[in-house]
């Protein structure tokens, strides 16, 4: 209990202002007070989709929770579930080692860089691998018979949800499959079912990408998204789970003596429990393989960004790769595990209660020490923002109209950084807020590199764009598919069109296009792909039925049990 304690007081502290009123609205963290179950959020869209599943899940979620609570509750569950999972992964270590684990695991530059970058998905795929290496460690034991029961539950029981919970983008999914396979996949332990879990929970994005298999393969950058330094050369910032591509997101003090420092205090709790460890490990093969996984995935697209890209091409799937940081959770377990072993290593050369503990301080407030400025919203590069009255009339003001086609949003291009949000850099929140599908410029300029985006539909709307005149646009755009426009005018400058004013407040101008004769009703998929995308929802649905269900009955079998059997 005190391990968890411990994560939550971390949670509070790094999130700060991040829990006040309002949404975290941070690069890719983008949450609207209701998000549409759209053809895009259910991956059906003309574009490749990058947030399937997870912005089903939210759409479906927030008709039950306020979209701004479940915000609050993903950010810090994710914290306070990722160091009770570590704490809970050495279990049978003292009380100073689950405490050190816990501030390592919490206070990492992971957590901090991906928050800011606002991959959300990453950081519960991060606080779901500890618990999934317990789930499939007694998953492996059970045996073909009854899963047996253990402090933390029935195995299978409580594996579905944090799979699916850890499983809400793709790369998330791939860090939480090879973590549970690597663990539970075991001759004669139910390979089938658990293949069968692993896959159903991931058929969105698997299926999704296979259908936009096209636009995938046209996906390059890996130089762009490739494993970056701070103060420490790339490969040892991966040593700490640091080197996110975003230098914009990496904490100031990583680029000082504090991330030499972090180094060597992780190098040197390693090395005092790393033998420790491994002659107790009865599944230590299968750890230091997770961790050479996402070591040698990171720095690979570090070493070799431009062959990546060229087998990009013809590889379907390894563009997924490209941001190659992502995949560093893979390390995490061997990480907890060896310094937890440290810890306990150092605290047997001490002698006496006080000097232990005075160590066990040392050594629990040094990631913290280390990494100062990830404190209180990460030295307020993450605040809260309330959308604009203006946005919710003109996501009313759409909901009304009958015209078909979807809507293109202006200024042509991707990111925002609003006054209302403290001109805080954010995927344009807009298109979230509108009842129906969107086409927007996926182009990214990082660096001065341009990547083009995937999305065919997208490339075509930017030639129609260029047309000479206003009237020339609007019906090159209609030929589209697209029915309305909608236009931030505090976002920059955007070519005028010919249409008619729906809704017009000022920052916002939503106009509807002339129809034309050949318009198509919106962008369509083809029947094959439609049903095969139907199936993996349909093997998604199923998987969460499961896990609802499955909980419930663990809730039960809790409250049910006698109180003399419950461990703190």
């Amino acid at each position: 209990m005190v391990p968890t304690v411990w994560a939550g007081v971390l949670a509070v502290l790094m999130l700060g202002p991040a829990l006040g009123a309002g949404f975290v609205l941070s690069y890719d963290m983008v949450w609207v007070p209701d998000l549409a179950l759209t053809r895009d959020v259910l991956g059906l869209g003309s574009g490749l989709p990058r947030a399937v599943p997870s912005d089903a899940v939210i759409a479906v979620l927030d008709e039950v929770v306020p979209g701004l609570v479940l915000q609050k509750l993903v950010l810090v569950g994710a914290l306070v579930l990722a160091g009770a999972g570590a704490a809970e992964l050495v279990r049978e270590r003292s009380l100073a080692a689950r405490l050190v684990v816990v501030s390592l695991t919490v206070w990492s530059p992971y957590v901090a860089e991906r928050l800011w970058m606002g991959h959300w998905p990453m950081l519960l795929a991060y606080a779901a691998v500890p618990w999934l290496v317990l789930a499939g460690r007694r998953w492996a034991a059970a045996g073909p018979g009854p899963v047996e029961r253990g402090p933390v539950g029935r195995g299978p029981v409580w594996m579905l949800p944090i799979l699916l919970v850890g499983s809400l983008s793709a790369s998330a999914g791939i860090v939480s499959a090879a973590v549970v396979l690597a663990t539970g996949l075991r001759r004669g332990r139910r390979p089938v079912l658990l293949l069968a879990m692993v896959a159903a929970v991931n058929a969105p994005w698997v299926v999704a990408g296979l259908t936009h298999a096209g636009e995938a393969a046209s996906a390059t950058g890996f130089e762009v998204f490739a494993l970056r330094g701070d103060a420490l050369p790339a490969p040892l910032a991966a040593l700490t789970l640091g080197g996110i591509w975003n230098t914009s997101v990496i904490p100031a003090s990583r680029e000082g003596w504090q991330a030499w420092a972090a180094l060597a205090l992780l190098v040197g709790l390693v090395g005092a429990g790393l033998r420790r460890w491994w002659v107790g490990d009865s599944q230590r093969i299968a750890i230091l393989g997770l961790w050479v996984a996402g070591m040698a995935i990171a720095i690979l697209g570090w070493a070799a960004p431009q062959t990546l890209d060229g087998l990009a091409q013809n590889i379907p799937g390894l563009a997924l790769m490209r941001d190659s940081s992502r995949l560093l959770p893979l390390c995490l377990p061997l990480l907890v595990l060896t310094v937890a072993a440290g810890v306990d290593a150092l605290r047997e050369r001490l002698r006496g209660t006080a000097p232990r503990w005075a160590a066990a301080v040392v050594l629990a407030l040094a990631p913290i020490a280390v990494l100062p400025d990830a404190a209180w919203g990460l030295a307020g590069g993450i605040g809260t923002a309330d959308y604009p009255a203006s946005w919710h009339q003109a996501g009313a003001a759409l909901a009304e109209e009958t015209a078909p086609g979807d809507v293109l949003v202006l200024p042509w291009s991707a990111y925002r950084a609003p006054a209302w949000n403290g001109r805080r850099p954010v995927l344009d929140p807009l298109p979230r807020m509108l009842p129906r599908a969107s086409v927007i410029n996926g182009d990214l300029v990082i660096g001065g590199t341009e990547i083009a985006g995937e999305d065919p539909r997208a490339a075509a709307a930017a030639e129609a764009l260029a047309a000479p005149e206003p009237s020339a646009r609007a019906a090159e755009l209609s030929r589209l598919g697209i029915g309305y426009v909608i236009t931030d005018r505090t976002a920059g400058e955007a070519p005028p069109l010919a249409g008619e004013t729906v809704h017009d407040s000022g920052d916002l101008l939503l106009q509807r296009l002339p129809e034309e004769a050949t318009r198509p009703a919106a962008y369509t998929m083809g029947p094959v792909r439609l049903t095969a995308m139907a199936v993996a929802w349909v093997a998604y649905g199923v998987a969460w039925l499961g896990a609802t269900t499955s909980t419930v009955l663990l809730l039960i079998s809790i409250v049910r049990r006698p109180a003399a059997n419950v461990r703190d």
